[in-house]
């Protein structure tokens, strides 16, 4: 679950970056379930939030690719679709991963497994 400010547009957001599709079982004005386009479950859910999202917070989605050129294709995508670059003071030498945020603010991460982990 992630909590958002703005449901109708964390749903656009995250159904085109991660390709699902929005529920209608268990869609209402505070909540909505995100499902796989073939039908086969449930994947995410979204909530709407009045907190704000955190600059660091413990658990974050990653999304990851098996290549630094998908990485940064991937990116440049989800930059398209109204992610934004975090500018994050954290990163260990040679990063695998690239910290951005949706359009809520709710901080994920792009990992290259080809280069993991850089820990």
């Amino acid at each position: 679950m992630i909590g958002v400010r703005d449901l109708a547009r964390a749903v656009e957001f995250w159904t085109s970056a991660l390709g699902l599709v929005a529920g209608e079982e268990w869609a209402g004005e505070n909540w909505r379930t995100l499902e796989y386009a073939d039908g086969s479950g449930r994947a995410l859910a979204l909530m709407r939030s009045e907190s704000p999202a955190e600059a660091r917070p413990r658990i974050h989605l990653d999304l990851v690719v098996d290549t630094t050129e998908e990485q940064e294709a991937e990116v440049q995508r989800l930059v398209a679709l109204g992610a934004s670059r975090v500018d994050w003071d954290l990163y260990p030498p040679n990063p695998d991963f690239v910290v951005l945020a949706d359009p809520d603010g709710n901080v994920f991460c792009v990992v290259d497994l080809s280069r993991a982990p850089s820990g």
